[in-house]
């Protein structure tokens, strides 16, 4: 596949554009992978306060897959070593930031992998976010051709191999991870009990004392820690 041509014209595109364009960009692609972190950190903590175990699982699984299509990337990467379009590309627009180092391939896009794997697995999660993620999905991608270091089929594939990975993680561990979180709340819940009863279990009332009132007999039985 080659895009060479797509290439040149995206990165003379952007050495044409303002100043302020272009570190916008800059600091996009470098930084805005952190955005779909704090999302995953609200999609949590929106899915613990509402108590469903399967909405904990999503969120919980939604890092957990984004993870699993970052190393199937870099997988794919080592196995192809295309070398990057900042070097091989004779006649574009010099990039807006530094060519990455010879061995350090092209194909896929791994910025573009995870933030397709990042917005899928959110959409999973919280149906909603999908006018916010999958936008700025595409924005990374573009963002890694704008600046000059991937092929526009680098991103493209990027997306589609973390969307792709990321959604069958999370289809074939949904099931048990929720078994798991009704687990540990269930093993919460009786150890809280337990303990409840045996400090129950190791008070009873004896006969009217000096006033006249049932007052509280401390005994010590099995289950119950005496002071």
């Amino acid at each position: 596949m080659d895009t060479s041509d797509l290439y040149r014209a995206v990165t003379g595109f952007a050495d044409s554009a303002p100043v302020w364009v272009q570190r916008t960009f800059e600091l996009w692609t470098e930084y805005g992978l952190w955005l779909f972190g704090v999302l995953f950190a609200a999609v949590w903590w929106r899915a613990r306060g509402r108590g469903r175990a399967r909405a904990v699982a999503l969120a919980l699984l939604a890092p957990a897959a984004t993870a699993v299509a970052h190393v199937v990337s870099e997988a794919v990467k080592s196995a192809v070593e295309e070398e990057r379009p900042c070097r091989a590309v004779a006649g574009a627009a010099a990039p807006l930031v530094g060519c990455p180092p010879p061995g350090d391939w092209s194909f896929p896009s791994n910025h573009a992998a995870i933030a397709g794997a990042a917005a899928v697995a959110l959409v999973m999660a919280v149906r909603r976010l999908a006018p916010l993620v999958v936008p700025l999905a595409l924005l990374m991608a573009f963002s890694r051709v704008f600046v000059g270091v991937h092929y526009p089929h680098d991103v493209a594939l990027g997306l589609l191999l973390g969307g792709s990975v990321a959604a069958l993680v999370v289809l074939a561990l949904t099931g048990p991870v929720t078994s798991g979180v009704r687990a540990v709340r269930t093993g919460g819940t009786r150890a809280g009990g337990i303990r409840a009863g045996g400090i129950r279990a190791g008070i009873r009332l004896t006969g009217p004392g000096p006033g006249g009132e049932s007052s509280p007999e401390v005994r010590n039985v099995p289950g119950c820690r005496m002071p």
